[in-house]
């Protein structure tokens, strides 16, 4: 699995494909965090504009192969353990790019609660901050798993698919996401830094069987 995630990487820094999401994500914290906000509300922010770039990493990832090469490699590992380096990939990068985002935006930010009344050492908020850009980064890639090739292949349907899912995933009640984003929002009106241990567990396991289910169709598609 390690040649086969080396391969991948190698592929996704190639291809360049990888530059929009990132700019755009770059884009949305420009916007969205200023230095000086309140520690936790901006780790929150950040966390969440990870969401859909992890869907969006893990699409550029499972189709940026040419069908040739896809499939001398189905051929030499197995369609199953192909696919699974694809998703891992993507989740590994959304990963580097959310703890680079965290350390940064933990360096500019007010390490104080909302209002300023409370002192929030920035190690602790960082401690927090990272398991909820992991969270995040997880459900997004259960998204892309869910919502690509081989589980939909028409690109019409699979990107509003990914779209929609990666709203929900950020919105919806009962979402390891917004529990995890929540937890620091809220946190951050008392001081306190919760680690989403809970909704940490939550994604992994979702994260899990998405991927599982989408290396599993590959190896039943695969001719």
């Amino acid at each position: 699995m390690t040649a086969l995630l080396r391969y991948q990487a190698d592929l996704l820094l190639r291809s360049q494909r990888w530059l929009p999401p990132v700019i755009l994500y770059a884009v949305f914290l420009a916007v969205g965090v200023r230095g000086g906000q309140p520690v936790l509300d901006s780790l929150g922010y950040t966390a969440a504009a990870l969401l859909p770039v992890a869907a969006w990493l893990v699409r550029i990832c499972v189709t940026g192969e040419p069908p040739a090469a896809r499939a001398c490699v189905a051929a030499a590992r197995g369609p199953a353990r192909a696919h699974l380096a694809c998703l891992l990939t993507a989740l590994l990068a959304t990963a580097l790019l959310g703890v680079a985002a965290d350390v940064v935006v933990t360096l500019i930010s007010d390490p104080a609660s909302t209002g300023h009344r409370v002192r929030v050492p920035p190690a602790r908020a960082l401690a927090a901050g990272l398991p909820t850009a992991l969270v995040c980064a997880l459900l997004g890639t259960a998204v892309g798993a869910l919502t690509g090739p081989p589980v939909l292949r028409s690109t019409g349907r699979a990107v509003p698919a990914m779209l929609l899912g990666a709203l929900l995933a950020a919105v919806a009640s009962g979402s390891p996401a917004r529990a995890a984003v929540s937890g620091l929002v809220t946190g951050s009106h008392s001081g306190r830094a919760p680690v989403p241990l809970l909704p940490l567990a939550g994604a992994a396991l979702l994260a899990a069987a998405a991927c599982a289910a989408a290396a599993w169709l590959t190896a039943r598609r695969s001719p």
